[in-house]
């Protein structure tokens, strides 16, 4: 038999629990922690149930769900202040919801499915993308009026982001590629190759690098001059990578249904975490770096802490329960 803090491999995993938010009915394709506001940070999960939901960041409980979606929402996305949410989804819509009473503000109509929905840092706009291969813009200051579109993708958009400061636009699809957008001249300036379509795009908290997944691979770019900084082949396929905000590790969800930590210096496994019944589809730290969270084909949230096990909030019953 293993010891409580370790797997078959040796690896320290099982000290650790995960703190289950439970709720969804579908698998959850992606998760998105707000910024650090006066009220604590929040987080949001898109759901194939078409019900996305609203929780504390820090705890997991659960604050609310927005109702309205009549097909699978695929992402979903906070704004700055975690005041207002923005959704997409299979039913041609990206819906803009109340945070504070979880009331549709507004329903953004698109030609095909919408897979990836972002704010801007102002807060003043919106960013789509989806299977017709257009990005498209919308501002929360005329609501009714057509988007900005931007075209130059032959697949569908997977991914769309907006940088730190609203300047540039980052999009994946089906190419094996990433492009760079400039938001002022709505041009692409660059145009990052990469070994195979993209999983996951994440522009890392320590707003130094750009994490990407590739099949068995997580590679990291720097942020300025896209070069990649390293690159690590997995065991197995890979669906999301989010690095710590110290970019001291990193953590990965994949096919195997584990969450896998790794020291981002070298690159060496640090902990295999257990605990979900179907592929991991999300990955993401917490802004703060304490946790993260995963979210996964068996309907399920999941939050790990980051680092050593610490005994507070709910985590504090449930490590004790570990360590008897």
């Amino acid at each position: 038999m293993t010891s409580p803090g370790s797997n078959f491999n040796g690896l320290a995993t099982s000290r650790k629990i995960p703190l289950i938010c439970s709720g969804h009915s579908r698998p959850v394709p992606e998760l998105s922690y707000s910024a650090i506001t006066q009220d604590g940070f929040f987080l949001i999960s898109a759901c194939l149930d078409g019900k996305p939901m609203l929780r504390n960041g820090d705890t997991g409980d659960w604050i609310g769900t927005f109702v309205g979606h009549k097909g699978a929402v695929w992402s979903a996305h906070l704004n700055a202040n975690a005041t207002q949410a923005i959704s997409g989804s299979a039913d041609y819509t990206a819906k803009l919801w109340d945070c504070m009473t979880g009331e549709e503000l507004h329903s953004f109509t698109h030609e095909r499915i919408v897979k990836s929905v972002n704010f801007a840092k102002d807060n003043k706009r919106i960013l789509t993308g989806g299977q017709d291969k257009i990005l498209r813009i919308f501002d929360l200051s005329k609501m009714e009026a057509d988007p900005v579109k931007l075209e130059g993708h032959t697949q569908p958009i997977k991914i769309a982001l907006w940088s730190a400061d609203d300047n540039l636009i980052y999009s994946a699809g089906g190419e094996s590629e990433f492009k760079v957008w400039d938001s002022r001249t709505l041009s692409v300036i660059k145009t990052v190759p990469t070994k195979a379509p993209l999983s996951s795009l994440e522009l890392s908290l320590d707003r130094k690098h750009i994490t990407t997944c590739t099949g068995k691979e997580v590679s990291f770019f720097d942020l300025d001059s896209f070069a990649m900084v390293k690159s690590l082949t997995l065991a197995n396929e890979c669906n999301s990578a989010s690095l710590a905000p110290d970019h001291s590790a990193f953590v990965v969800g994949g096919t195997d249904f584990w969450v896998r930590v790794y020291d981002f210096v070298t690159g060496k496994e640090q902990e295999v975490l257990k605990g979900h019944h179907g592929p991991v589809h999300c990955v993401r730290y917490s802004p703060d770096g304490a946790a993260f969270a995963s979210g996964s084909e068996d309907g399920t949230v999941r939050l790990w802490q980051a680092g050593d096990v610490r005994a507070y909030g709910l985590w504090q019953e449930a490590n004790k329960e570990v360590q008897q």
